[in-house]
């Protein structure tokens, strides 16, 4: 049952007033709440026959007020980092660039950024000292 205000405008007294909720009990068990007026005490059938107040308040600002969303990295920025990086070297004490042998974090950006392939032992500078 979605909560809705308290706030109705009785439709048997006429008052601009509140709800008051009740719950009914049958021994140690909840069963049932009665939904009545708090100025006249007029019991409503069910909460569908509650005349609520719209209480969303008046609608100051339209859409066209809302800023734009804002965008922290341009779009060619956008997976650029160290971590995205063929030269990007994780050891578990620190994080270094194998291109210009220096200590990175994964979200740097850098100029010389190249890509990891499909294959990233090709592009992997530590293959390459390996092989030869």
């Amino acid at each position: 049952m979605p909560k809705q205000s308290m706030a109705i405008l009785c439709s048997a007294c006429g008052a601009d007033t509140f709800v008051r909720r009740e719950p009914i009990y049958e021994g140690f068990s909840k069963t049932g709440e009665t939904i009545s007026c708090i100025s006249c005490g007029h019991v409503f059938e069910s909460e569908a026959d509650v005349p609520f107040k719209d209480v969303g308040g008046p609608k100051i600002f339209s859409e066209a007020d809302r800023s734009k969303a804002v965008e922290i990295f341009s779009s060619d920025e956008k997976g650029r980092n160290c971590r995205h990086c063929c030269h990007y070297i994780v050891n578990p004490f620190v994080q270094r660039c194998g291109l210009h042998q220096m200590e990175v974090q994964a979200s740097d950006l850098c100029d010389s950024f190249s890509a990891k392939g499909d294959d990233d032992t090709e592009d992997d500078p530590l293959a390459k000292l390996l092989k030869g």
